[in-house]
């Protein structure tokens, strides 16, 4: 597990919260892109997410060699978008699987925490970026009809920042 820096953990934990489903990406055996949403289950305090998967997917395999992924973050209705890249890490401990255990879970894996085919991902994030708006909808619905009607880009409060981590 690596060290983060705190602060940019913090401020990365604080944007993606309250987006339970991001988009899962990763790369297949020809390094093709493949995207799956995926139900974010933790965030724990070094900032690594948690996901169950099982060892019946396409995900599971291809981690293992290519172990990059991006997972992205949106809530269109308040403007946020957070885009987290690092490494996924494959974890197969019945303890912590226990631990993590949910109804959604559950859905999914009938069996329960014992099922050999429900396993946990660990995305150890390398960096994040997001763009977060400000305005109310309202506002910015405003903004840019105005600059459509003028030839001119929105003017908006957002914030856009790259968080090294």
């Amino acid at each position: 597990m690596t060290t983060h820096n705190a602060a940019h953990v913090a401020e990365m934990m604080s944007k993606i919260k309250s987006v339970r489903f991001p988009m899962f990406t990763w790369q297949d055996e020809h390094g093709h892109l493949l995207s799956q949403p995926m139900t974010k289950e933790d965030v724990d305090d070094d900032g690594g997410i948690w996901f169950f998967t099982s060892t019946m997917t396409s995900l599971w395999d291809c981690i293992a060699h290519r172990p990059q992924v991006n997972l992205a973050f949106s809530d269109p209705d308040n403007s946020l978008y957070v885009s987290v890249s690092g490494s996924a890490e494959r974890v197969v401990d019945r303890e912590l699987i226990r631990s993590k255990w949910n109804a959604g879970a559950q859905a999914w894996f009938p069996a329960g925490p014992d099922d050999p085919h429900a396993v946990l991902l660990r995305v150890d994030p390398h960096s994040a970026e997001y763009w977060d708006s400000n305005d109310s909808k309202m506002v910015r619905l405003f903004a840019m009809a105005k600059a459509a009607v003028t030839g001119t880009t929105p003017d908006m409060d957002s914030e856009h920042r790259t968080l090294k981590l």
